[in-house]
């Protein structure tokens, strides 16, 4: 009876741990458990059993998280991320779609413990978004979010048709590491063209009296970049600078490694047949990743941030592959 309960308890987490480089705690807090167990199964001691039983949630999620984390070896995979959103065609409803998007993402950073701040965000006609970009603050930040880069496909009854029909939706996700203070990017003044305009939302909301916004293209890789969130010029452009930083380190890595564009090329055009994961709603409920076929049914714990189990899928197919 003792091995099969340790089999069938504990066993699973002491081989996951001895298959990693753990911290001493975690490590120590493992063998402690793993006596305790032991012990109460030869004295029958139920109320350690209980304990013994209550603590492997935890020490289960810290090895998830360290699996992960040994998985994501790269140099940037550390930094922060710069996660942008962009509807595809489509107006409200892609725009709307876009928008879920942005929430589904903010609320996994929340999970996680991450920090998320609005860059720049252009509101939509009638309602969503017709652009993001978001940063994310904490350890691995851009390594767990490398995989959500790619097109997102929604269908649903939509809220917007009067005759209740199914729509089907597109959103593309693209990450960048946030590479402020961590490498050098010299930018030559005399590269940029700045150019500023009067900021203003949807309804003529928010806008600014005087040329706020700021857009700034980099002509010689042609990359441009705007914010428009702030007040001030001086921090808008602070921002468009944050976001140019990160996007020219991606462009000197896809020039080092001669393979022009290694993650720009994974943009596919925003619609159906180029999606990496597909959200269905009705008439039946579930999300399906199309590279790596896991799937729940769990659709409203997805759209709350529930995206680990994505993530970790398409680690692993990756490692593996």
């Amino acid at each position: 009876m003792t091995a099969k309960m340790h089999n069938r308890l504990l066993a699973p987490v002491m081989r996951r741990n001895t298959g990693l480089k753990i911290g001493g705690n975690l490590d120590a807090q493992a063998g402690d458990l793993d006596v305790l167990f032991q012990l109460a199964c030869e004295e029958g001691d139920a109320e350690s059993l209980s304990e013994v039983a209550a603590e492997l949630p935890e020490i289960g999620a810290a090895l998830d998280a360290l699996e992960l984390q040994h998985m994501l070896g790269n140099r940037e995979d550390r930094n922060d991320a710069i996660l942008t959103i962009h509807p595809g065609a489509g107006g409200t409803e892609a725009a709307d779609w876009a928008q879920m998007l942005m929430r589904m993402y903010m609320r996994w950073a929340e999970r996680r413990g991450f920090h998320t701040n609005v860059l720049d965000m252009l509101p939509g006609e009638t309602a969503g978004i017709k652009s993001a970009t978001i940063e994310v603050t904490g350890d691995y930040a851009f390594g767990y979010l490398k995989p959500e880069s790619g097109v997102h496909r929604l269908v649903r009854i939509s809220p917007y048709d009067s005759n209740n029909r199914r729509h089907t939706s597109f959103a593309s996700i693209f990450v960048y590491p946030d590479v402020e203070g961590d490498i050098e990017i010299e930018i030559n003044p005399n590269d940029l063209k700045v150019d500023t305009y009067r900021a203003g939302g949807a309804g003529g909301q928010h806008v600014n009296k005087t040329d706020s916004a700021v857009r700034i293209t980099h002509e010689p890789t042609g990359i441009v970049v705007q914010c428009q969130n702030e007040r001030s010029q001086h921090k808008n452009r602070n921002t468009a600078m944050k976001i140019l930083k990160a996007r020219l380190y991606q462009h000197m890595r896809e020039e080092e490694d001669k393979k022009r564009a290694v993650l720009e090329s994974t943009k596919k055009r925003i619609e159906w047949g180029s999606q990496i994961r597909n959200y269905v709603f009705q008439p039946y409920q579930m999300v399906k990743d199309a590279r790596t076929g896991f799937e729940t049914s769990d659709v409203s714990g997805v759209m709350d941030g529930d995206l680990d189990p994505f993530i970790r899928a398409f680690l692993f197919s990756s490692r593996s592959a």
